[in-house]
């Protein structure tokens, strides 16, 4: 529908203009892009995250400190998200045809998993990338994620450091939601929606017990990640959340 077309379904003086920005037009420009060329595919499982919550608890609590502008302060505090990204990216290195960029004439395959990161911004959202986050401890991701997303916010990041990359996390688990699937961001084949960790029955030996459980769901680029590599690729993963000392080796 037009521009006028649309205004004539409101009626007059019940609403106002706030003209598009450059970085609202860009989102808008790339989102019909990414749902109107790539063949989304979505993969859904449910991991379990207490020995993951419990590993993280000891790390912070063994966090040495170091001397800052505002006192004392532990040198790193690792949040579920800073896991999440380690996960995903030693799963990208597991499962390496799942490490891929689509284009017509080749397969681009990744030799490191640069892991992009959506960070919510004043009038829009920014993706900063973590380089060969599969070479990097968990302080490291926590330190450099930090980071990136404060100068995000503040609109000050360098163009290199939130274009390319092979694959992506959205987490909008810290705001209540539970589940949800998001559009890939190219030139990514995958990219990881994940949600609120909540305390769940689950069966275990025949025998009902709480845990707490985060669903998670991949999207894929069809053309790239097909049904089974996203399922293996997506396996690797719950396997690290599930068994967390697979990430400090």
């Amino acid at each position: 529908m037009s521009d006028d077309a649309v205004l004539k379904l409101f009626a007059e003086g019940s609403y106002a203009l706030v003209p598009h920005d450059n970085m609202r037009k860009v989102i808008a420009r790339r989102l019909v892009e990414a749902k109107t060329t790539i063949p989304h595919f979505y993969l859904t499982v449910d991991c379990e995250l207490d020995a993951l919550l419990a590993l993280r608890t000891q790390l912070n609590g063994a966090a040495p400190v170091k001397k800052t502008d505002k006192g004392d302060a532990p040198a790193y505090k690792l949040s579920v998200n800073d896991m999440v990204i380690k996960a995903l990216a030693l799963a990208l290195r597991d499962v390496p045809d799942a490490n891929v960029s689509w284009t017509e004439t080749a397969m681009v395959k990744h030799r490191q998993a640069d892991v992009g990161v959506a960070v919510s911004i004043p009038g829009g959202l920014i993706t900063p990338v973590i380089r060969s986050a599969e070479t990097k401890t968990l302080s490291q991701i926590s330190n450099e994620m930090k980071d990136m997303a404060a100068r995000a916010k503040a609109r000050k990041l360098k163009p290199e450091e939130y274009q390319g990359g092979s694959s992506a996390v959205s987490n909008l688990g810290m705001m209540g939601v539970k589940d949800f699937a998001a559009v890939i961001n190219p030139p990514h084949a995958t990219i990881l929606a994940v949600g609120a960790g909540e305390q769940r029955p689950v069966v275990k030996n025949g025998e009902i017990r709480i845990a707490t459980v985060m669903s998670v769901t991949l999207s894929t680029d069809h053309r790239a990640v097909d049904g089974a590599l996203g399922a293996e690729l997506l396996g690797a993963f719950k396997r690290y959340v599930e068994n967390p000392l697979g990430m400090l080796v």
